[in-house]
């Protein structure tokens, strides 16, 4: 199975990990993910978009043009590059007057945009093209001592007119991979709530609360670790847990996962290979017992 391959902004800066870890388990699962060449920013930015739709089309039109070359599904592990490729996706074939000004700009790099890319987010490519029965099959380690809040966030499964992934209301995909991993699921209401990610600038302290509620449902309801398919929200859920933890005096401690690295936990990968000593709250206690013991002690595994 071949796919052109969109890693976008996140997953070469503050989420390599979640590339380290989509490239670990693709090798396992018999993907190739083929790299868009000269790939650029997905435009993923809703101050472009508002204030100039067409530039926002155009960035993302780019990445389009240059997969339709590649003759492959368009796979992207962001959901908020996912959101944008689909949305500009979706315009451009409904609207031949902004696909005619999109293609006016690309001809400056000679490129053109045709409509002929079908563009998936990399967590639907896995449970829908390998599928729970190939993953099951793979594990190695059962992941039995997890028990696993799924969090879907806002883009994953919203708006249902752009991804048909799962229930946009009551998703459960990624509960049934988490079973499928050995794991128990977590049924709880932030799970589809927003953590608040586009508010870290402009409100620092609403995105506080917002997250902070959204893991505290996770603990309340008997979560070990969360799990996400979002290099966003994992990077706001994790990375910015001690400042919920000082600035509402909380205990939480609650390790964040993306998805890639929860699969390749079962499929008996190094932590490693899937950059859990890059997580900011230490994965050590969700690591299966036996690579546990062998794994040295560093600050985050």
């Amino acid at each position: 199975m071949k796919y052109a391959y969109f890693p976008g902004c996140s997953l070469q800066s503050v989420a390599r990990e979640y590339n380290e870890s989509t490239k670990a388990i693709s090798q396992a699962l018999d993907m190739e993910l083929m790299e868009v060449p000269d790939w650029n920013c997905c435009g993923a930015i809703d101050a472009v978009y508002s204030y100039r739709p067409l530039s926002s089309f155009a960035l993302a039109a780019r990445n389009l043009a240059l997969a339709e070359k590649m003759q492959m599904d368009l796979v992207t592990p962001c959901s908020a590059c996912f959101f944008t490729l689909s949305r500009t996706n979706m315009t451009l074939k409904e609207d031949p007057s902004a696909k005619n000004k999109v293609n006016e700009a690309l001809k400056i790099a000679g490129l053109a945009y045709n409509g002929g890319v079908r563009v998936r987010h990399l967590v639907e490519v896995v449970l829908s093209d390998v599928g729970l029965q190939k993953i099951k099959e793979k594990v190695k380690t059962p992941l039995t001592s997890l028990r696993v809040a799924s969090y879907y966030g806002c883009f994953l499964v919203r708006p249902p007119n752009i991804s048909s992934f799962d229930n946009p209301e009551r998703p459960t995909r990624l509960d049934e991979l988490a079973e499928t991993l050995g794991a128990s699921k977590v049924n709880y209401y932030g799970k589809t709530r927003c953590c608040g990610a586009s508010l870290g600038v402009t409100d620092e302290d609403v995105m506080l609360k917002m997250s902070k509620d959204v893991l505290l449902s996770a603990k309340k309801a008997g979560a070990n670790c969360v799990a996400t398919a979002c290099p966003l929200c994992q990077s706001n859920l994790d990375a910015r847990q001690k400042d919920m933890e000082s600035h509402f005096d909380v205990e939480i401690n609650l390790p964040v996962l993306h998805f890639t690295q929860l699969i390749g936990l079962a499929l008996g990968i190094e932590p490693k290979k899937l950059g859990l000593q890059r997580n900011c709250v230490s994965s050590r206690s969700v690591l299966p017992p036996a690579t546990s013991k062998t794994t040295p002690k560093e600050t985050n595994i």
